[in-house]
């Protein structure tokens, strides 16, 4: 860790993601000469290349502005490069590497054949209008495109990019290299999309949460559900925790959370998504909307008394005073919807609780698992029907609780600590796979 910080300085989000990697693998790994040998930690926390560009365009008012774009590529030792691209100005390298680093053991856990990547650029899509995001995703991809394709590396979308981002950016591709191929995931269906992408990754934590549950003998049914967030990944979370007989009674946003004691239901949710999506509404008027439910600006909803917390806005807004007051108001489990959502101190807390704790990179994978499926639906010229994807992410997050479970037991213990085991699980596929490669 010494080394990592001395090579990457003032970049404090990687260097939590890679310590929080290695405390769990350097103990696994301790007796294992050749993973020494070979510096596979060393080499593993060192992205494969990290490219930066400028990014030009101009506005309706005939202003021109620079933004600044990234791709950072980290390991493609399992498949070629998979990750997201990210819109917001909050974006920076260190938040890139550390969703790249994240991205790599994600992606291994899922059991498909891709490596990490992360990528965007501090471009703010909020208030602007359609023509002037279409003019910067096309300047985006023009440089862009030179460092992907659906054998190298295959961007999708993440905060600030979606259907209408993917699109124009798939576009732009196409109309430079005069190739459809399934460089993007998260298309529109008319061009190469799979259904279910939308719903994966909310629907993925809440079925990873539901085997947890399952095998300590409980369930989502009847439990009360605090979740933050209010985009994609959050709405569809609540969604499917209705399905299974839950009560979701939180979403939040940049400026406060909402609770609803009543519980969201799916007439309330359905106004959400269209206020979310067409309006880009602000949650606080969920509560104008509805009686009885009440907005706390500024705040997080981690005071709210739980069965379960589903943290899916962000990183690290859950910090060590945020988990022990969960804890004490009755949290017996924690599924990340987002990543890294976290700190240190709230992770160690969790473990130290001993209570159900998943991290994004097991939680979330439902995501970019479908990412997969869609490339294989592209690579061979198909679709598969909803009913077909809906079981194969199904699946997919048993698949990775299993892989949790077989390197997450406590020695004479039943508690299973899913971080270890996602780590780990995660690690040793990477890492065999290099030592397979030589030094390389």
């Amino acid at each position: 860790m010494e080394g990592v910080g001395k090579r990457n300085p003032g970049q404090p989000e990687f260097l939590q993601a890679v310590r929080e990697v290695a405390e769990d693998i350097f103990d696994y790994i301790i007796h294992k000469k050749e993973y020494h040998e070979y510096q596979i930690l060393r080499r593993i926390a060192e992205p494969d290349r990290v490219v930066s560009f400028r990014v030009c365009w101009e506005d309706d008012n005939n202003n021109i502005r620079v933004q600044r774009g990234w791709r950072v590529q980290n390991s493609n030792a399992i498949g070629p490069y998979k990750g997201g691209i990210r819109f917001h100005p909050g974006v920076t390298e260190s938040i890139l590497k550390f969703l790249a680093f994240e991205q790599t053991f994600k992606n291994s856990l899922t059991g498909l054949p891709m490596g990490g990547a992360k990528g965007g650029s501090n471009f703010n899509p909020k208030g602007k209008s359609d023509h002037e995001v279409m003019r910067f995703c096309q300047s985006f991809m023009t440089e862009l495109y030179r460092h992907v394709g659906e054998n190298i590396d295959i961007p999708a979308g993440d905060i600030g990019v979606g259907a209408r981002e993917i699109g124009y950016m798939f576009g732009q591709h196409k109309r430079i290299t005069n190739r459809f191929t399934g460089v993007l995931t998260g298309k529109g269906l008319e061009y190469g999309g799979s259904l279910v992408r939308t719903e994966a990754t909310g629907y993925g934590a809440v079925y990873f949460a539901q085997n947890m549950l399952s095998r300590v003998g409980n369930a989502i049914d009847g439990k009360v559900c605090v979740v933050s967030g209010s985009g994609n990944v959050a709405t569809h979370a609540v969604e499917k925790i209705t399905q299974l007989g839950g009560k979701a009674v939180t979403l939040s946003d940049s400026l406060g959370f909402i609770h609803d004691p009543d519980g969201i239901d799916e007439e309330k949710l359905h106004w959400t998504k269209e206020h979310k999506t067409r309006n880009h509404g602000r949650i606080s008027e969920y509560a104008d909307r509805f009686p009885g439910a009440t907005f706390y600006e500024g705040q997080r909803p981690w005071s709210v008394p739980c069965d379960m917390a589903f943290p899916c806005a962000t990183e690290n807004e859950i910090n060590g005073t945020d988990a022990r007051r969960l804890v004490q108001n009755g949290c017996i489990a924690v599924a990340e919807g987002a990543n890294m959502p976290t700190n240190l101190d709230g992770i160690h807390f969790f473990r130290g609780a001993r209570i159900l704790y998943a991290p994004g990179k097991a939680a979330n994978a439902g995501g970019v698992a479908l990412s997969g499926f869609e490339m294989s639906q592209n690579s061979a010229r198909l679709s598969w029907s909803e009913d077909e994807l809906q079981e194969h992410l199904k699946t997919v997050m048993r698949g990775i609780h299993d892989r949790c479970l077989e390197h997450g037991g406590l020695a004479g213990t039943d508690h299973i600590d899913y971080i270890r085991g996602s780590n780990i699980a995660g690690f040793v596929k990477v890492a065999n796979a290099m030592l397979a490669y030589g030094v390389v």
